[in-house]
């Protein structure tokens, strides 16, 4: 059975060892808080449990499925024989550099490398290794169990065995693998989040409100989520994040983050995960609730 490892068991995490789990890699999934670790385990839990509920998976696969994850708090000599680490550590350079090094001095020669980083230039992290040819993007969609998408980021240096490598991965996971090259964004982002910061900008300026803004884009583009909603799910700290990186790389204003976005990470409104963000979820409802800040 081919070893993997997943390091960081948050939400994109613990998605990218369930679905490695369930195609019958062996994983390791690291984190250095235990109690994060224990929540990543029982959110692929809850979720095998929905796909056995749906009828898409058996209660067997499923018991198979968590068999094969080994949670540990540490890297460290376990990882030596795995073929592949997906990084899947907060969005933040020194943090996934300072790992990067750490994995590069315990894995073998021949384990790529890769990041589930959303803009970070791979090239940049593949930097701070003695292994740049083995180091790759392999940007999920979340939920990571559902999406088919995973972007395949090649940095200057990562070979094409290496890129090839990772397509098939890919590919074994039943997701639709694209390559792309390693610039502020890649393609995703590039695309996604001045979408979405216009979306704020439009909400700022006064020009309609929350659930007009996402219906529309939702009616009149056939988006499946408005971009207000959209944010919320991702994060606004992580749309902060992304739309600086855009900023930073190109040195182009059109990227800079409006000042209602600011605003709301400052004061930790943060969406879905903080419970409040353009919309309210406090209530544990399916219904979307305008946030009072916005709401007529």
């Amino acid at each position: 059975m081919e070893k993997i490892a997943v390091i960081g068991a948050g939400t994109m995490g613990n998605g990218i060892a369930h679905t490695f789990a369930q195609f019958g890699y062996s994983v390791f999934l690291v984190d250095v808080n235990e109690a994060s670790l224990q929540k990543g385990l029982a959110t692929i839990a809850k979720n095998l449990d929905r796909q056995v509920a749906k009828g898409q998976i058996t209660e067997e696969q499923k018991n198979e499925t968590l068999s094969r994850i080994t949670p540990q708090s540490q890297i460290d000599e376990t990882l030596t024989d795995v073929s592949l680490v997906v990084e899947a550590a907060s969005e933040n350079f020194e943090i996934k550099a300072s790992i990067f090094k750490q994995l590069d001095s315990v894995c073998n020669s021949n384990c790529i490398l890769a990041s589930n980083t959303s803009s970070i230039s791979i090239t940049r992290i593949a930097a701070v290794t003695k292994r740049p040819d083995k180091v790759i993007g392999m940007h999920f969609m979340n939920p990571v169990p559902v999406m088919k998408l995973v972007e395949v980021i090649n940095g200057y240096s990562t070979s094409t065995a290496t890129s090839e490598r990772v397509v098939a991965l890919s590919n074994s996971l039943a997701k639709i693998p694209v390559l792309v090259n390693d610039y502020p964004g890649f393609v995703a982002n590039k695309i996604l989040m001045p979408m979405i910061n216009e979306a704020i900008i439009t909400l700022q300026e006064g020009v309609a409100g929350v659930s007009e803004i996402d219906t529309v884009m939702k009616l009149g583009m056939a988006h499946p989520m408005g971009p207000l909603q959209l944010a919320d799910f991702i994060g606004l700290d992580i749309c902060l994040s992304i739309l600086r990186v855009l900023q930073d790389g190109f040195g182009n204003p059109k990227y800079a983050p409006s000042p209602l976005l600011v605003n709301m990470v400052t004061a930790g409104h943060l969406g879905v995960k903080t419970g409040i963000g353009f919309y309210d979820y406090s209530g544990g409802t399916r219904e979307l609730i305008v946030s009072k800040q916005f709401a007529k």
